[in-house]
């Protein structure tokens, strides 16, 4: 498990990077507020995404890109109804496309989600420091 403050993000999103491995998907947990969206947005920016990274809340998801020519799909599922509106969407495509795939709110399509996913937990401290582990 990995403490650190939000000034630090960026400094934890090196450390989380260097430790991904070959992991390309990742279902990030956290209650409303517990940093995810913000540690997504350290990754990206650790990653080389020089696009605004911002929560797909309402897109559901937004696309960046890195400068090796791939790609960065961030999903945020909190406003997905039902699993069928995520394979509308072609959820599935998107998992299987070799890019990176960081998933809030995955817990509203689990039925869908791939084997070797990667689950990150983010939770907030009393002092306002984040545990990340995986």
């Amino acid at each position: 498990m990995e403490k650190f403050a939000l000034k630090d993000i960026n400094q934890a999103a090196q450390t989380f990077i260097a430790q991904m491995g070959d992991n390309k998907i990742f279902a990030f947990y956290g209650k409303m507020g517990a940093g995810k969206t913000t540690f997504i947005k350290a990754l990206c920016e650790a990653l080389g995404v020089e696009d605004t990274v911002n929560s797909p809340t309402f897109s559901i998801i937004n696309e960046y890109d890195m400068p090796n020519r791939k790609r960065i799909f961030h999903f945020d599922f909190y406003r997905v109804n039902n699993i069928q509106e995520a394979l509308n969407f072609g959820v599935e495509e998107y998992f299987y496309s070799g890019n990176f795939c960081f998933l809030e709110w995955a817990d509203k399509i689990s039925a869908l989600l791939p084997d070797d996913i990667v689950s990150v937990y983010i939770s907030e401290n009393e002092d306002g420091t984040r545990n990340i582990r995986f």
